[in-house]
């Protein structure tokens, strides 16, 4: 789990051209939002795109969320332009959209670095091509380097269906494995690793069952593309009562001077390894992350 942790169960993608969306962003309860220069926005709107990302940071609207902006890809005509905004304006993050290799994240890092741009800013990668999945391991490597400022990963299901030609099927059987190899290569990594979205948000039974089996899988948060879809990701990325319990009678036990260096103890008749204490601390701290935005 990365060392200062964050909630990430919600993350809202807002186009940077919704006026609207981007006002009742600080009144939303995601935990965090994409402000999004990339897919959502016309070739022929990416100048006002821009300029209303950086009103929008400039009012400082962001209601305690993490806030991310994702650019064109550096290697396009708009992705210059865009770093160099994201950079005047000094959110959580830049998502980096279409990395193939770790060079397209060495290429943002060291731009940002002769930008003197703060190493608190950090970036997430979009795994979206075939490439991508090939290279992911050696991607994910980056995030044992502080200095290369990888964060996160974030799933792009839309496009790995689009670039594959895989049948996209309700139960996402064919786009699993690659969902899995993500989380793994994330946790080599050090890394968060978020899933993709689900299309139709006024499917609500259909988006549930896919946090379900995202966080299954081992994510830890979805990607979202209405505000109807928050409620849902909270509760389901949220421990249970049942885990928090667990957890809380792990930990005490732990913490008890009789089993101090102890590597295996047993509660209730089960063995319980430091593996599990470890785990603990993972629910532990989502309860605490939770209560400190308040919900």
């Amino acid at each position: 789990m990365p060392s200062s942790f964050r909630l990430r169960r919600s993350v809202l993608y807002v186009p940077a051209t919704n006026e609207k969306a981007l006002a009742k962003l600080s009144s939303l309860d995601c935990d965090a939002a994409i402000i999004d220069l990339e897919d959502s926005v016309a070739p022929e709107r990416k100048k006002e795109a821009r300029e209303r990302v950086r009103d929008f940071f400039r009012r400082g609207e962001r209601g305690g969320k993490e806030t991310v902006i994702r650019i064109n890809a550096l290697s396009g005509e708009w992705g210059d332009e865009d770093l160099l905004a994201a950079r005047v304006c000094r959110p959580d993050a830049i998502l980096l959209p279409k990395v193939d290799t770790p060079r397209d994240v060495l290429d943002a890092n060291d731009a940002l670095d002769e930008m003197d741009a703060a190493a608190s800013l950090k970036l997430w990668a979009m795994v979206e091509t075939p490439k991508a999945m090939l290279n992911l391991g050696a991607i994910a490597e980056l995030g044992r380097d502080p200095s290369a400022r990888l964060e996160c990963f974030v799933a792009g299901t839309n496009d790995l269906v689009k670039e594959t030609g895989v049948l996209a099927t309700a139960d996402r059987r064919y786009v699993m494995p690659w969902l899995m190899h993500m989380v793994l290569a994330a946790r080599a990594g050090g890394l968060d690793v978020l899933d993709g979205v689900s299309n139709d948000f006024r499917d609500a039974e259909a988006f549930t069952r896919e946090c379900g089996e995202a966080r299954a899988m081992g994510f830890d948060g979805k990607t979202l593309i209405h505000p109807a879809q928050i409620g849902p990701a909270n509760a389901v990325f949220s421990p249970s009562e049942t885990e928090i319990a667990e957890a809380k009678e792990i930990a005490e036990a732990f913490a008890k001077p009789e089993n101090a260096g102890r590597g295996a103890i047993t509660i209730n008749g089960r063995m319980v390894e430091r593996l599990h204490l470890e785990q603990t601390g993972r629910v532990l701290a989502r309860v605490a992350a939770t209560k400190e935005r308040g919900r």
